[in-house]
C-alpha cells in the first residue's frame, strides 16, 4: 500500500481510508462501515481502485461489500463504481433516484438502489438516512447519506480543507474551510460550489440532524457539534460564493 494511504477508525466501526495526492495537496478519503452489510461511502478515482481496495482488504474481504453510496456523479465520489461491483457480486450501488436515473442508467453494470428523499437503508445495526442536495456540493443528483445510530454525517465535498491533514479532529475546522475556499477562488476551480436560492436551506436541514460526526471527503472528519459547524459553514458560504453572484 502507498505509504500515502492510512486507514483510521472516526466513527464506531467508520473506517476513513485516505490518500494523499502532493501534486494537488489534497486528500481523498473513502469511508468503509463495518455491518452485517458492509457498507463503503466513496468509491475513489479507477486510477486509486487498486490502493482503495488494499485498505479495504484490512478491514473486511472486499468481496462481502453490499452497499457502495457516494454523494453526485464525479470521478473521485464513485468513478470506481463498476470494479467494485465486479469483485463484490452482492454489492449495489445506494444513491438518489436523480443519480440512479440520469447517470447509473447507463454508466453501472448493475442496477442501483434509488433512494428517495428521508428513505432509510439498514445495513445490520446501522441506519442511513438520504438526504437529497442539489447543487450541494454541486450537482443536480447530490445528496448526503445520515447515519442515525451514532449521528455520523457523510457529507462529502463540504467542509472542504486542503493539506494533509489529521484524519479527525474535535477542533474548530471553519478557518481551514475559508482558506481553502477562498483559495479555490483564485484558481480555475473557482466556481466549483455553487450557491444557489436553495443553500442556506439544505444546510440548516442537514444542521438540525445534529450530527456527532461529520465525514469529510476532503481534509479532517470533524466530532463535536455540527450543528454549529454546519451552520458556521453556511456563514462562509454566504460571505463567498453568494457575494460573487451578487457582484
Amino acid at each position: 500500500m502507498s505509504a500515502n494511504t492510512l486507514v483510521n477508525e472516526i466513527a464506531p466501526d467508520v473506517y476513513r481510508i485516505s490518500l494523499f495526492v502532493p501534486e494537488i495537496n489534497l486528500q481523498f478519503n473513502h469511508f468503509l462501515v463495518k455491518d452485517e452489510e458492509p457498507l463503503l461511502y466513496h468509491t475513489g478515482m479507477r486510477r486509486m481502485f487498486p490502493e482503495i481496495r488494499e485498505a479495504v482488504a484490512r478491514l473486511i474481504n472486499p468481496a462481502d461489500l453490499r452497499w457502495i453510496s457516494f454523494s453526485h456523479f464525479e470521478v473521485d465520489e464513485c468513478g470506481a463504481l463498476n470494479e467494485w461491483l465486479q469483485i463484490a457480486p452482492s454489492a449495489q450501488a445506494a444513491c438518489g433516484v436523480v443519480t440512479s436515473l440520469v447517470n447509473l442508467a447507463d454508466f453501472a453494470i448493475r442496477p442501483a438502489r434509488a433512494l428517495d428523499k428521508n428513505e432509510v437503508l439498514q445495513t445490520g445495526k446501522y441506519k442511513f438516512r438520504f438526504c437529497p442536495t442539489p447543487h450541494l456540493p454541486h450537482g443536480w443528483d447530490a445528496g448526503v447519506m445520515f447515519e442515525e445510530t451514532n449521528q455520523t454525517l457523510f457529507c462529502s465535498d463540504l467542509c472542504h480543507q486542503a493539506g494533509a491533514v489529521e484524519a479527525v479532529t474535535e477542533s474548530d475546522i471553519i478557518g481551514r474551510v475559508h482558506q481553502s475556499i477562498s483559495e479555490y477562488q483564485k484558481g480555475p476551480l473557482m466556481d466549483y460550489m455553487p450557491y444557489t436560492s436553495q443553500t442556506e436551506r439544505l444546510l440548516n436541514g442537514l444542521a438540525d440532524l445534529e450530527p456527532r460526526t461529520l465525514a469529510i471527503m476532503h481534509g479532517s472528519s470533524f466530532v463535536g457539534d455540527g450543528r454549529r459547524a454546519l451552520r458556521d459553514l453556511k456563514v462562509v458560504m454566504r460571505e463567498t460564493f453568494g457575494r460573487a453572484e451578487r457582484d
